[in-house]
């Protein structure tokens, strides 16, 4: 299934209906979150809420399956179609899941097999070694930050943040806040230019009667264009995907393959409901809640 397509013909419906993100969430009972995450494709309802976003938006199931709107003679050949691809979704599904349990069972071996070995050393001769983070045969290693690492990310959120205040507000105390999972940082030949790419969660939140409420929110792949200015990281460029049939070719044009690859896995493997929690927490903190 053509998750792009389908969020672009959610989105399309919604404001044919005149129903914000929040109001077409009340009715299905899900959060602003989840519509938005459907609406830029990066994941798809669960089977037990298509049949109340369809009626929400005054679609069928077949037309939302496929992602447009479909006239009568062509009901039964896109129903087949969207048989055929939904049961080819859930074998993808499986076969992610399956993959993602040996890459869990192969972890927990290594930790046990590390434990022991742990155990075996002499616990008095422990009692008076110096604090290390791990040893191998008797050589210490303390990995170090890296905080040039640290800086260019900083550099990357204080731009998202600058970005997101200087738009205009419509809310009293509005605030900006983002979160970012970071897939590669790419440091080029040429001295001081670096480039990051991103899945960028932003979101605006505001009070409302001592009611924490969100009033917009966007998750996008970005890649950012970082320089060494004056002793200081800035992002002096940003590119993000277009919307509608661009999207695709933008995506393959702007990310290499294995920052595809990961902005694919982020919908499945918990990353893009690790970034809603951030910034969330963020919000919570910032306005005292």
């Amino acid at each position: 299934m053509n998750q792009e397509k389908i969020g672009k013909f959610i989105q399309t419906k919604r404001k044919e209906k005149n129903l914000t993100q929040q109001k077409l969430a009340d009715k299905i009972g899900v959060t602003d979150r989840a519509i938005s995450k459907w609406e830029r494709g990066l994941g798809l309802p669960d089977y037990s809420l298509i049949k109340p976003l369809c009626e929400a938006l005054g679609i069928t199931i077949n037309e939302l399956l496929s992602g447009e709107t479909i006239t009568k003679e062509k009901e039964q050949q896109k129903f087949e179609e969207n048989l055929l691809n939904t049961l080819d979704y859930s074998d993808e599904k499986i076969k992610h899941t399956k993959f993602i349990y040996k890459i869990i069972l192969t972890i927990i071996i290594l930790f046990i097999s590390t434990i022991g070995i742990l155990f075996a050393i002499d616990v008095s001769k422990m009692r008076n070694m110096e604090p290390v983070f791990f040893s191998t045969w008797g050589f210490k290693y303390a990995p170090s930050i890296n905080i040039k690492e640290k800086e260019i990310f900083l550099a990357t959120k204080e731009y998202l943040i600058s970005k997101s205040d200087n738009e205009p507000k419509h809310h009293l105390e509005e605030k900006a806040f983002a979160t970012m999972k970071v897939f590669l940082l790419e440091e080029t030949k040429k001295d001081k230019l670096y480039y990051v790419y991103a899945l960028v969660n932003e979101a605006k939140y505001y009070l409302e009667n001592d009611e924490l409420k969100r009033d917009s929110a966007s998750l996008i792949p970005y890649k950012f264009k970082i320089e060494k200015i004056n002793d200081e990281y800035k992002v002096t460029d940003s590119r993000i995907p277009r919307d509608g049939n661009y999207y695709e070719d933008d995506i393959k044009n702007i990310f290499p393959k294995s920052v595809r690859n990961s902005i694919d896995d982020a919908q499945y493997d918990g990353t893009v409901e690790k970034l809603e929690m951030e910034i969330e927490e963020k919000a919570k903190l910032y306005f005292h809640k």
